[in-house]
């Protein structure tokens, strides 16, 4: 089938992925450039955390996110980053004074779903087996099952790779007014495919009129002394922040990709993404001062040496949302749309595509 893909996104390029194995030819629509680097989907972290987002996730996200799990690891290989997808579990800790709190978030998970029954209470010397950086704190949490995606090396090798691929056509800076089943406007004319599929995000707002944006901030930051190799979280009762470790960064790959995440190599050292604040507003601006000073405090109290680390760069983005903050998957004949991942993209992406393929354009 000749397909269209508009929006090439995180969710553009799963599908992408997806419908060039069945062997169809692919026209990538975007109205940036093809690297994706003002995508959601290159500012996130990459969590792949269902059970540390059941706290205020629906069942279905969790559902959503044990099979994504599962699809992530050949999707990462698909575009050659063979070292991009770690399942090594997650640690979520607090401190002494919000110990409640830790409990009540691990109770929360217990009640929703069976299999978080089986989480694991560590003290601080099991802690320390794991993460040796970590083992001041007393009272932890350990989600063996729960993992992470470098996110910016999906994002610049899947660019890369679609670029050898003789059935992929990309379009980018190419705004695409509207959709219907087969057809897309651009600049008042139309053009036919044989299927189209709206991965737009908010770029989709003149169909899904109940879409909103989410700003999120991120903090990549970089130190010598520390070596965290799980993702992270420190429950606060007014923050929760995540750490999530992105190793040498760019080590073995080319300056370009530098230059594309624009985080200079530093030798020796290691990198972490340090999020998330959660505002509802579709602000694109920089990180702000306060947020900025939250989440640097919070981190210097998950291990005092993180005081000497280096910021090396803040991200600001917008995921698209509903009421509900659950994805929306509409099919009909010639037209499929997914939207509305927001803050679990990385978790939903892989599991949501296979869901939209499976009930539309896989069931004609």
């Amino acid at each position: 089938m000749n397909i269209a893909i508009v929006g090439a996104g995180l969710v553009g390029r799963v599908l992408a992925l997806n419908l060039l194995k069945e062997g169809h030819t692919l026209t990538l629509f975007d109205k940036e450039s093809k690297e994706g680097v003002t995508a959601a989907g290159f500012t996130a972290a990459g969590m792949l955390a269902p059970f540390a987002e059941l706290e205020t996730a629906e069942s279905e996200i969790f559902e959503y996110g044990k099979r994504s799990i599962e699809l992530w690891n050949n999707l990462m290989k698909e575009v050659g980053v063979y070292d991009g997808f770690k399942q090594l579990g997650t640690i979520i800790t607090a401190h002494p004074q919000d110990v409640s709190e830790l409990d009540h978030f691990i109770g929360t998970l217990k009640s929703k779903v069976e299999e978080a029954k089986d989480i694991e209470q560590i003290d601080s010397q099991a802690l320390a087996k794991l993460e040796p950086d970590l083992a001041q704190h007393q009272h932890s949490f350990y989600l063996k099952d729960e993992g992470h995606v470098d996110s910016q090396r999906f994002m610049a090798f899947s660019t890369n790779y679609f670029d050898t691929q003789p059935n992929l056509t990309w379009r980018e800076f190419t705004e695409v007014e509207k959709l219907e089943p087969k057809t897309i406007y651009i600049d008042g004319k139309t053009e036919s495919f044989d299927w189209v599929f709206d991965s737009r995000g908010l770029g989709a707002k003149e169909h899904f009129k109940d879409l909103r944006g989410v700003r999120g901030e991120v903090i990549w930051v970089e130190s010598k002394e520390i070596d965290i190799k799980r993702p992270t979280r420190l429950l606060h009762p007014r923050y929760k922040i995540y750490i999530v470790p992105r190793g040498n960064g760019c080590e073995g790959i080319d300056l370009e990709y530098c230059k594309d995440c624009k985080i200079a190599q530093t030798a020796n050292s290691k990198r972490y993404i340090i999020g998330a604040s959660e505002i509802e507003s579709e602000d694109m601006s920089p990180i702000s001062v306060r947020s900025s000073l939250e989440l640097l405090s919070a981190l210097f109290t998950v291990h005092p040496t993180f005081g000497e680390a280096r910021v090396v760069n803040t991200e600001t983005n917008c995921r698209p949302a509903f009421k509900d903050n659950l994805p929306r998957i509409e099919n009909e004949e010639g037209l499929t749309r997914i939207n509305g991942l927001y803050r679990h993209g990385y978790l939903l992406a892989p599991a949501v595509v296979e869901r939209a393929l499976n009930d539309g354009i896989y069931n004609q």
